[in-house]
């Protein structure tokens, strides 16, 4: 699935050589001259477009799921660094399957010194910021057929150490730019921008068809019906100050005991951990290598002197399981639906040499176990129950983690509770929600608290109750 992640970065040659009597810096300033990018100060292109929910794919054999907007509107200020998008966007169709939110009306990048290079790249990785930036760096050069078409490769190092192809055709046009970015489950991640049907705008020349891929699927799709060149950006930097909607971390402890060797892990995005006599068991493995080892490090604290056994991962969409990698570094085996095995085991071994985490430095074995519908894991005394998430569109291996003893149950993305206890529930209930009370109700599970991987902010106890209300009139009984 990930061909293109293991299409290495040994396709550009390191030294500098001439195509057809060409150096570098030459054929970088004919491409800009050609596509009259020499004067462009700022671009603004629209259209429909299609864009994709990176990592949340309804199952390993699934592309990132789509969300379609009726226009969509990028504008670019090159010398600010800063660009912005705005969106109209069309009603989900029915039925899709997979995760994500929604992408909201506008979205705002605003460069500097501190910005990360993978978050510039929405910038740097257009065919006019891809020549700036070969303009200003120690470019090189080969040349290549693909498809046919010979093209001229340039090549630069990016601050994060991977390098930024871009493939120029012979009529001087950017048909394509690729580069690598670390992501925590795929490593060293294939990111590409591929650009075709060039019209003339303004003296610009501008794709009106544009497709950015990442982990071969695509995360954009646009056509372009409209471009304005070197208008104001007016693009305002982030107000800065204040605290963030919805409050920030929950005051408190990292961590609360819920029962006698039963832990909760805050802030959101939450886990849970049981003392089992033979290793404990934590229950999700979110985010990132930092999330990661922040609740193996409040484990320990809660639990000392015994080793983590399992980690249980709800499902597959990243923000879910991109701390995973760091608990296989801790020792720990994964249990996962049996949907994702393969998957796992074929990611997991992906290099990560852009930003090494604790498994690549470690190279220890990646072990999984799975289940289908249900699994129980007991010690006499306390006892955990996996059950499969039946008639959910999320995510086909979706778990959930019942507690009987302590009648808590683990769940994610199924009900997300508002910030606020007290909210309004929707005029419309969410089938998420629906379809959790239903599980519940056909498990016949006597829950009374729920433990939310996406918890509250204020780091209240969340009842039955809760989801009850949000759900309305429907019950378990």
């Amino acid at each position: 699935m990930f061909k293109k992640t293991l299409f290495v970065l040994a396709i550009v040659s390191s030294v500098t050589l001439t195509v057809g009597g060409q150096d570098a810096r030459s054929v970088v300033a004919a491409a800009s001259k050609a596509m009259g990018a020499d004067q462009l100060k700022t671009i603004q292109y629209s259209g429909p477009g299609t864009e994709y929910s990176f990592g949340q794919a309804y199952n390993p054999g699934s592309p990132w799921p789509a969300w379609k907007n009726k226009s969509y509107t990028r504008t670019i200020d090159f010398d600010a660094r800063a660009m912005r998008i705005e969106r109209v966007a069309d009603a989900p169709e029915p039925g899709r399957k997979g995760g994500g939110l929604q992408p909201g009306a506008m979205q705002q990048l605003i460069v500097n010194a501190n910005t990360p290079w993978a978050a510039q790249l929405p910038i740097w990785i257009t065919p006019y910021g891809f020549l700036r930036q070969a303009a200003a760096n120690t470019a090189t050069m080969t040349s290549q057929t693909v498809g046919g078409k010979k093209y001229t490769i340039v090549t630069f190092i990016a601050p994060n150490k991977a390098k930024v192809n871009g493939y120029i055709g012979a009529d001087n046009m950017v048909d394509k730019v690729e580069t690598w970015m670390d992501t925590p489950m795929l490593g060293d991640t294939l990111y590409e921008a591929v650009y075709s049907n060039y019209k003339d705008f303004g003296g610009v020349k501008v794709p009106t068809r544009m497709v950015e891929q990442q982990g071969d699927y695509p995360t954009l799709e646009l056509t372009v019906t409209d471009a304005k060149v070197n208008a104001p950006a007016n693009i305002a930097a982030p107000q800065r100050g204040g605290a963030p909607a919805g409050g920030g971390a929950p005051a408190g402890p990292s961590s609360q005991k819920l029962a006698d060797g039963v832990f909760l892990i805050l802030p959101a995005y939450a886990a849970l951990a049981v003392d089992m006599k033979d290793g404990i068991v934590v229950i999700e493995g979110p985010q990132s290598e930092a999330r990661a080892d922040a609740i193996i490090a409040e484990v320990k604290k809660d639990i000392p002197n015994k080793a983590i056994k399992y980690v249980v991962n709800t499902h597959g969409h990243f923000d879910h399981s991109s701390g995973l990698r760091t608990f296989v570094a801790e020792g720990a085996t994964i249990i996962t639906h049996q949907t994702n095995k393969g998957y796992y085991e074929k990611i997991f071994a992906l290099p990560h040499t852009l930003n090494p985490d604790k498994l690549a430095q470690n190279k220890a074995k990646v072990k999984v176990e799975t289940m289908g519908d249900k699994r129980v894991l007991t010690d006499g005394t306390h006892t955990v129950e996996l059950y499969r998430t039946q008639g959910t569109n999320h995510n086909e291996g979706l778990l959930m983690a019942y507690l009987p003893k302590e009648k808590i149950l683990v769940e994610a993305d199924s009900f997300n509770p508002p910030a606020q206890a007290d909210a309004p529930p929707a005029a419309t209930p969410s089938p998420a929600n629906v379809n959790l009370l239903d599980n519940i109700s056909r498990l016949k599970l006597d829950v009374e608290t729920i433990v939310p991987i996406h918890y509250p902010p204020d780091g209240r106890k969340v009842t039955i109750a809760e989801l009850k209300r949000a759900v309305g009139t429907r019950s378990t009984n």
